[in-house]
């Protein structure tokens, strides 16, 4: 564990690099490009993600990284530094705060250190394999929420979800007291801090939903594939997170019909 924490100081000071060079660039009318996968793109995007991999590059050259901007390099390494520098691009260039940059390393697989930093926010979640996860270095914990009449439910968009994947959160947000969209990798914050219940996503990446692992599980929260699988580079995309691992379950069932 100890060998984690000295790998999340890292993780840290890749966030304290980044910041500087994406709020240089936010709201000032930044143009950007559309990918193949017709998401935005920015320069702040890829110039933040160069910038950790130097210092990955620099600090453990042994690593392995994967990052959504810069493709992989040793992805076959015991650790493999996984890299969204601007999660929720979308918001960044329509000037809404709701971007973060999220940062995780997995270790033989497993996600072992997440940090989910929100640039424009000033506010930052830290999350270590066996330890509590901090948010602005305080402890932080999950609520109690075991029915989904009462359960508060975030998603970054219902247009997300395609085909059956829509049939399957629309029966699960009717069970919920109410659905809010919008917020992206900062949802998972607000539910390791016990003021949201249920984050339900799908067709995310491993560089979305990586780094939101250990922070979720430090808090007390549950986090997996919608059918209870452990996340990792190869899962599918769908994630389901909650605070109580009751609410969890029922949202599984939800899911699943």
């Amino acid at each position: 564990m100890d060998r984690y924490a000295t790998f999340a100081v890292l993780a840290q000071d890749l966030a304290d690099a980044v910041r500087p060079l994406v709020l240089r660039h936010f709201r000032t009318g930044l143009g950007f490009e559309i990918k193949a996968d017709q998401s935005p793109v920015t320069i702040a995007d890829r110039e933040a993600e160069a910038a950790m991999r130097r210092m990955i590059e620099a600090a453990y050259p042994e690593h392995g990284i994967f990052g959504e901007e810069h493709g992989v390099a040793r992805a076959d390494a015991a650790f493999v530094w996984v890299l969204d520098p601007i999660d929720g691009t979308k918001a960044f260039v329509t000037g809404k705060p709701l971007f973060g940059t999220l940062i995780a390393l997995l270790h033989e697989g497993r996600p072992v250190v997440g940090v989910i930093d929100m640039p424009a926010l000033n506010e930052r979640w830290v999350g270590v394999a066996g330890q509590e996860t901090l948010y602005n270095r305080q402890p932080v914990r999950v609520r109690s929420c075991s029915g989904l009449a009462g359960a508060w439910l975030y998603a970054t968009s219902p247009q997300m979800f395609q085909g059956a994947d829509a049939s399957a959160f629309e029966r699960l947000r009717a069970n919920c007291y109410a659905a809010v969209y919008g917020a992206d990798c900062y949802a998972y914050g607000l539910l390791s801090c016990g003021w949201v219940d249920l984050v339900c996503e799908a067709s995310t990446q491993a560089y979305d939903y990586c780094a939101l692992v250990p922070v979720i599980e430090g808090a007390g929260g549950v986090i997996t594939d919608w059918q209870g699988k452990p996340l990792g580079l190869g899962s599918d995309g769908r994630v389901l997170a909650a605070g109580d691992p009751a609410l969890h379950a029922a949202a599984q069932r939800a899911l699943a019909g």
